[in-house]
């Protein structure tokens, strides 16, 4: 049953990077906007994510120190990843690292491969994590293939075949459910070490890479407007994990 829920979870999240489509039907005024309160509430849902349900499982399990220790690793794996490698969450329709599109591929393919990995060790935790991953990496990813539709279309791909590879590459993250999976059968405390990574990955894209995004915005009704969002970020997983059955 937990492998059923993962595969369906991951599916699901592949799934979001067809969102693309809808901005056949958007004016570009309007899905800049929709993009820019989506940020506010993705950092709040990364947030309480983080914090309200993979840590406190994570200290459940294992050692507090050594949970916050794995936390600070999160932080600084993700760290090194976009200051190196340039897998950069971007959101803007020409940002500057997505400049060749190839390399935005191979990026995100690595990227949704880890969110299978998460996801797949999340709900081998419990239930109520995988739901809660799962919640917090769809609301990430919507504002995020949105923009990497978009950096696709500005490299020279039409479409159609923009909407394609994105779909291609988010179906890594159904590989690394099943090698998560599998692995943690046999790896020692494997879900131990992986909770407080992904919290840490967690809290460094939303303080990193989103709440930097509302600082930015001059017009103060919009930043207002996204700090309420992301107020209902964290909400919501506040009552994701009231309601959320045990």
């Amino acid at each position: 049953m937990v492998l059923i829920w993962i595969l369906t979870s991951t599916l699901l999240v592949s799934v979001i990077s067809l969102i693309g489509v809808v901005t056949l039907a958007i004016k570009n005024n309007l899905l800049h906007k929709i993009i820019f309160y989506l940020l506010g509430f993705s950092a709040g849902a990364l947030i309480g994510g983080a914090f309200l349900h993979i840590l406190p499982e994570a200290i459940e399990k294992t050692n507090t120190t050594t949970v916050f220790y794995f936390t600070i690793l999160g932080i600084i794996v993700f760290f090194l990843m976009e200051r190196f490698l340039h897998w950069r969450h971007c959101h803007e329709e020409n940002c500057r690292i997505h400049a060749f599109t190839y390399l935005n591929l191979v990026g995100d393919a690595f990227h949704n491969f880890l969110d299978g990995i998460v996801i797949s060790v999340s709900f081998i935790v419990s239930f109520n994590v995988g739901v809660a991953t799962t919640i917090a990496i769809i609301l990430h990813e919507i504002p995020q293939e949105l923009g990497d539709f978009g950096v696709l279309v500005y490299g020279g791909f039409t479409r159609k075949k923009a909407l394609l590879c994105n779909f291609l590459t988010a179906l890594t993250a159904v590989i690394g459910a099943l090698i998560g999976y599998f692995i943690s059968s046999y790896v020692h405390n494997f879900t131990n070490f992986i909770m407080p990574l992904t919290a840490g990955g967690f809290i460094y894209i939303a303080t990193s890479d989103l709440i930097p995004e509302i600082h930015k915005e001059s017009n103060q009704k919009r930043a207002t407007f996204a700090f309420v969002a992301f107020l209902f970020g964290i909400l919501f997983m506040a009552l994701a994990k009231y309601f959320l059955p045990e």
